[in-house]
């Protein structure tokens, strides 16, 4: 692949190192013990995110790529590697949380070593090298979010509920009595979007950065659909529960309602009955008008059939956003507390839940060697997001975007909208 302006070492250096400080910068308001505790076994603590994005870099570009570069500490790679079997053994992932050294200091100072010599090194990098530090800010992009929706999980579990920073105000924190929403009356009537009937393409180009699991562009049919023009809102989820969404049955998948059972779940994750929830700028009344968050793809999927309606599978969501700008919308822009907000379009505030589950595209193909195993190994008992969210660093998502999570979770900031048969 040709360089081009943004991939050349100076420009490519220039995102590297705004990204690493973006990082460290979300450390700064944490103590060693927060950022040493791991809420549950799916997340990972803070001071972990910090390592395992400087393992990444020092792993596959100059352990790799740099000749003569020695590691920082050689016992690093077996406590910060994440899944790579490529790799070798690793620390186990539910214990985490046991590793109080190093100490959040001492990690700080291992990704200061590394950034160090990536700066040096840059400058003469092969073209393969180049890519992996393409990839590499695109992965320490994506621990960002992570960082910031688990440290939430984190102080979600502490009784006196700290703020990880401040948060706007929410702007409309008094239901309204009104109980048809705006959301019934237009799955009746107005606020969807018709979406394309036929064949249309689907997945990244060739061009630019995407991940492997994006390609290769392909051709799908698509049945007449219509999308709705936003996301569901919290007033609207309100009048779910309200209306028994979440103890009828023929609403849920099997799966789904052996879940609610088994959890005893009974609203989205952080709202409380005195109708507030925690958010990263501490307890809070819940914002009614701002999308909805931290659901399960159950919960979304229980949501569309009361409604009426269904979720949008992922080939009618990427054609309804293909032309929407997705470095628009509540993304992070800086260090600090965040929230979903009123409005906005198909990117940022909250990831959409779709109804495809993550597989691959016709002809994918994993890239060779151990960052192969970034995407592939896990098309399977997952459930596909789209767009972005809040806690998603602008310039990070595209309409070919694919995240994905099992259907169970919902500590990120997911929510949904709506779709349904033209």
């Amino acid at each position: 692949m040709a360089r081009d302006d943004h991939k050349a070492p100076k420009a490519l250096g220039e995102r590297l190192a705004a990204t690493r400080a973006q990082t460290f910068a979300l450390a700064a308001p944490l103590s060693d013990a927060d950022a040493a505790i791991q809420p549950f076994p799916d997340a990972s603590p803070a001071k972990w995110h910090l390592a395992h994005t400087t393992w990444f870099f020092e792993t596959f570009l100059l352990r790799d790529h740099v000749a003569g570069y020695r590691l920082f500490d050689e016992r690093f790679a077996f406590l910060f590697n994440s899944y790579y079997e490529g790799e070798g053994a690793r620390h186990p992932r539910p214990k985490r949380g046991m590793i109080s050294r190093p100490s959040l200091d001492e990690i700080r100072g291992y990704r200061a070593y590394v950034d160090e010599a990536l700066e040096r090194a840059l400058p003469s990098l092969s073209e393969a090298a180049l890519e992996l530090v393409e990839i590499g800010i695109n992965h320490e992009q994506q621990h960002q979010e992570l960082f910031l929706t688990d440290i939430l999980a984190t102080f979600a579990e502490n009784p006196l509920e700290p703020a990880y920073g401040h948060c706007e105000e929410p702007k409309a924190t008094r239901q309204s009595s009104d109980d048809e929403t705006g959301l019934l009356r237009s799955a009746r009537n107005d606020g969807w979007v018709q979406g394309t009937t036929g064949v249309v393409e689907i997945g990244a180009s060739d061009d630019g950065f995407a991940f492997d699991s994006e390609r290769p562009r392909h051709r799908v049919f698509l049945e007449p659909h219509a999308i709705a023009g936003r996301k569901v809102t919290n007033r609207e989820w309100a009048q779910f529960i309200k209306d028994g969404g979440y103890s009828t049955p023929t609403l849920w998948l099997s799966e789904g309602w052996d879940w609610v059972q088994r959890e005893a779940i009974t609203a989205p994750l952080y709202w409380r009955d005195d109708e507030s929830e925690f958010t990263l700028g501490g307890r809070r009344a819940i914002d009614w008008t701002a999308p909805v968050a931290h659901v399960s793809y159950f919960e979304a999927d229980a949501f569309a059939r009361w409604a009426g309606a269904r979720l949008p599978t992922e080939p009618e969501w990427e054609n309804f956003a293909a032309s929407a700008d997705p470095n628009l919308g509540n993304q992070l822009d800086q260090a600090g507390a965040v929230a979903p907000r009123p409005g906005g379009g198909p990117f940022g505030d909250v990831w959409e839940w779709t109804a495809s589950a993550f597989a691959s595209y016709p002809g994918f193909a994993p890239a060779e060697g151990a960052v192969g195993e970034y995407n592939g190994k896990f098309m399977s008992g997952q459930m596909v997001l789209r767009g972005a969210s809040c806690a998603t660093p602008r310039g990070h998502s595209r309409a070919s975007y694919r995240n994905f999570f099992p259907p169970s979770a919902r500590w990120q900031f997911t929510g949904l909208r709506l779709a349904r048969g033209a």
